[in-house]
């Protein structure tokens, strides 16, 4: 059993790696190459809630400015997108003659690389740190979080000249390597280049959750206050752990926006902030492998439902949320993990059979009856 349950999550990846691509078509492929690419977005969420007890609702600008960073590059470098002046055509039509300064290290695929996770962990720092050295915490914390959100949504929502406002940057019809983005042979390749960046995300979270560094996450998570009693200062490791999460958003944008062929401020929404949020718990928020169970089933769920009646999910969503807070709190993957349907059936009061003594639950209920 316990050798099946090393070998599990190779298998998987080989099958995703493998046996997925052979069997989907490619519009499926893409999609599941997207809900991959968000269960890193997941996993950032569980390393800073489930494990550090900070609920942020603020993870859709740093996953924002990952894809923004890749869609500026691809502009930059498409002749097609170019227009007479040799600049992106979407400045021409505001004006705009000259390339605004911030643009140009992005003709840079070098720059770029680094600057898709290190712009949203210098910002993820920055705002960390601001918010953890005057000791805000719980419902604050998210409260500020979600107010930071609105802040950049805005922004970026007015900045038509600069990155082309609400209609953002299309990156479908940019080339990569000699192909379109777009393309389904370029799609393969992003989807496995997606497969292979998951399983080194959940890697970074484990080393990060592991050891004393994990055990001071938890204390922080349980009791800050006792924690500074006994001498640690809680404001290094809340601060390292947020600019953590913010640089796995940023990848985890990066890898979204060029197979969903778009970025824009949409994906600062609070709406996007708040779902990610029900991906970690209804997948098992504390656990790594829930988020991404979570990320994967509620995003696939959610295709099938918007396919069928595309009005309907936002109620689907908000059933499947109230259901696993009240029946599964330890989401999916604490479920199986702990007793599966026996868990679900002890939240109805129907208790399972005692397995060393059976007729114990018999005694415990005439007891009761006498008392």
């Amino acid at each position: 059993m316990k050798i099946l349950r090393r070998l599990a999550p190779w298998i998987l990846l080989a099958i995703a790696l493998f046996i997925l691509p052979a069997v989907l078509d490619d519009f499926r492929l893409n999609l599941f190459g997207r809900y991959f690419s968000l269960a890193i977005t997941a996993l950032a969420i569980d390393l800073i809630w489930g494990y550090t007890g900070l609920l942020s609702l603020g993870q859709g600008i740093f996953f924002a400015l990952g894809g923004y960073a890749v869609a500026m590059n691809l502009m930059l470098n498409t002749k097609s997108e170019a227009g007479g002046n040799g600049i992106p055509k979407f400045f021409e039509n505001y004006g705009v003659e000259q390339l605004p300064f911030f643009w140009q290290p992005f003709w840079s695929p070098a720059f770029t690389l680094i600057a898709m996770w290190v712009i949203p962990a210098i910002v993820a720092g920055l705002v960390g740190y601001l918010i953890f050295r005057n000791r805000i915490k719980g419902v604050y914390f998210s409260i500020i979080t979600q107010a930071a959100l609105m802040v950049f949504y805005h922004f970026f929502n007015g900045q038509q000249k600069l990155i082309n406002g609400t209609n953002g940057l299309k990156t479908s019809t940019c080339e990569l390597f000699g192909m379109l983005v777009g393309s389904p042979d370029m799609q393969l390749w992003l989807y496995r280049l997606t497969v292979v960046c998951l399983p080194i995300a959940f890697l970074i979270c484990r080393y990060f959750t592991s050891g004393r560094f994990g055990d001071v996450l938890i204390a922080i998570r349980d009791d800050e206050q006792r924690l500074r009693f006994t001498g640690f200062n809680p404001v290094p490791f809340k601060t390292i752990v947020f600019l953590v999460a913010g640089a796995l958003c940023g990848i985890s944008g990066a890898l979204y926006t060029v197979q969903s062929g778009i970025v824009s401020p949409q994906y600062m929404s609070i709406s996007n902030s708040i779902e990610m949020v029900i991906w970690v718990a209804v997948g098992g928020r504390g656990t790594l492998v829930g988020p991404i169970i979570g990320a994967t089933v509620v995003n696939y769920l959610r295709s099938l439902v918007s396919e069928a009646l595309p009005e309907a999910w936002l109620f689907v969503q908000g059933a499947l949320f109230i259901f696993v807070v009240v029946l599964m709190p330890d989401g999916i993957y604490g479920w199986f993990r702990n007793g599966g349907f026996r868990s679900l059936l002890a939240a109805f009061g129907i208790a399972p059979p005692a397995r060393t003594y059976p007729q114990l639950d018999e005694e415990i209920g005439t007891l009761d009856e006498v008392s």
